[in-house]
């Protein structure tokens, strides 16, 4: 997987709204789940912005075991301003840098945010999938600007994630530990959102959040943490 090159990255928010409307129609929402016992990814970044600085994690796991198998970082400056809808040119050149230093090929890739659940469907999982040819899914924590009933409180309960405008279904409300607010899952690239869900069941034994994503946080962060003492 070969680094961004940053050069010819969208710099401007009309030049990104045209990358996204090119990209969108090469989504493939549906696919099969990993086998079990597959290299999962999780990926996840932490921004300081007074000092133009991004760090991107990449952790693979064991989809069988849930034991962490390798670690990827990539620090750089920040691609893009923050725009709304437009969050995945800030934080993929980073992503894609530290999956690109993954000796082993993930089959799936967990992203902390959205994919087909995004106003032009191409949220930062999907535009993932699509630069990289990867399976890749997203779980957010908020439900954006979509609406849902609350699911049942039992663990793997669900509710579909819906358009406000067309009613189409763009992910799920799923709730991964009992009596714990939910998680939102939508389809990233290559996977359907059935197949989804039962992914990010499988990586939630114990905790609201996937293991992968757990991980890749606290990397994330930890390497900010050191790459700005280290320049300090």
């Amino acid at each position: 997987m070969a680094p961004v090159d940053l050069a010819s990255w969208p710099r401007t928010e009309d030049a990104a709204l045209a990358e996204q409307r090119r990209l969108r129609p090469l989504v493939e929402p549906r696919g099969a789940a990993p086998a079990p016992g597959s290299l999962v990814a999780g990926v996840d970044v932490a921004y300081d912005d007074e000092r133009n600085t991004v760090a991107a994690a990449a952790v693979l796991l064991d989809l069988g075991t849930l034991e962490v198998i390798e670690e990827s970082t990539a620090v750089g400056p920040i691609a893009f301003p923050y725009l709304p809808g437009l969050l995945a040119f800030r934080e993929l050149p980073a992503v894609i840098d530290a999956l690109a230093g993954l000796r082993q090929r993930p089959e799936l890739v967990v992203c902390d945010g959205y994919g087909l659940a995004h106003p032009r469907r191409l949220g930062l999982a999907s535009h993932l999938g699509v630069l990289t040819g990867l399976r890749t899914l997203g779980v957010a924590k908020t439900p954006f600007g979509f609406d849902h009933q609350d699911p049942a409180p039992e663990r793997g309960a669900w509710s579909p994630l819906l358009d406000r405008d067309s009613g189409e279904e763009v992910g799920r409300a799923l709730r991964t530990r009992e009596g714990v607010k939910p998680v939102f899952v939508s389809v990233g690239h290559r996977i359907g959102l059935t197949e989804a869900v039962s992914c990010v069941l499988a990586l939630t034994p114990r905790y609201r959040l996937p293991e992968t994503t757990r991980h890749a946080d606290s990397l994330c962060r930890r390497t900010l943490a050191e790459s700005l003492a280290a320049h300090s």
